[in-house]
């Protein structure tokens, strides 16, 4: 009569435990991860970066910055927009590209499957980088809160390596060699 009981009572709390956890979650992966880097993570990044510039020309020196609270919060919301963006990224199923879809340049980048094979074959590298641009993002974000321009440049500065890093990785492994030659410190600005 014990072991009855006590097999009710763990078939009880088995479906009690279930039903407390609910569903697992479901993901729409429709949307590429190059679709999010292209429609999102790109613009976002490159609305913070060109928020602070200094161009030089005939007529003189021209300094951009944030400067009114409108300005501020514009950066902010690009600033969160790129967090967000990259826990996307990390959606089980994802692919990096649609099917039969091509390298926008195969002599520098990696065919999609290819880059698909050496995501799949390590997940937690992958992760690892997602979670840098987060990181990175993140430091954008405190210095948006905080008005810091100073704080922008150099938290853009670690969005841009972030983003190298993972590219040199995964799109243009091949490519190392080059980026070093060009930007030693392993610093890679992009520019508009």
């Amino acid at each position: 009569m014990l072991t009855c009981l006590s097999l009710f009572l763990i078939v009880g709390l088995l479906f009690f435990a279930m039903a407390c956890t609910g569903p697992a979650p479901e993901y729409q992966t429709e949307v590429t991860i190059k679709d999010i880097m292209d429609s999102v993570i790109d613009p976002n990044a490159d609305y913070v970066w060109q928020s602070v510039s200094t161009t030089a020309s005939s007529k003189g020196i021209v300094e951009k910055a944030p400067r009114t609270e409108d300005d501020w919060r514009e950066v902010r919301r690009h600033t969160i927009a790129l967090m967000e963006a990259t826990n996307a990224l990390q959606i089980p199923g994802r692919r990096v590209a649609r099917p039969g879809e091509k390298s926008e340049d195969p002599r520098i980048e990696e065919p999609p499957e290819v880059i698909q094979t050496i995501i799949d074959s390590d997940r937690a590298s992958w992760y690892k980088n997602a979670h840098g641009l987060y990181a990175a993002a993140a430091l954008l974000l405190k210095a948006t809160d905080a008005q810091n321009v100073d704080g922008l440049v150099d938290a853009g500065d670690k969005v841009d390596k972030a983003c190298e890093t993972c590219h040199l990785k995964y799109w243009y492994p091949n490519q190392t060699d080059l980026f070093k030659k060009v930007a030693p410190s392993g610093s890679v600005r992009k520019t508009p």
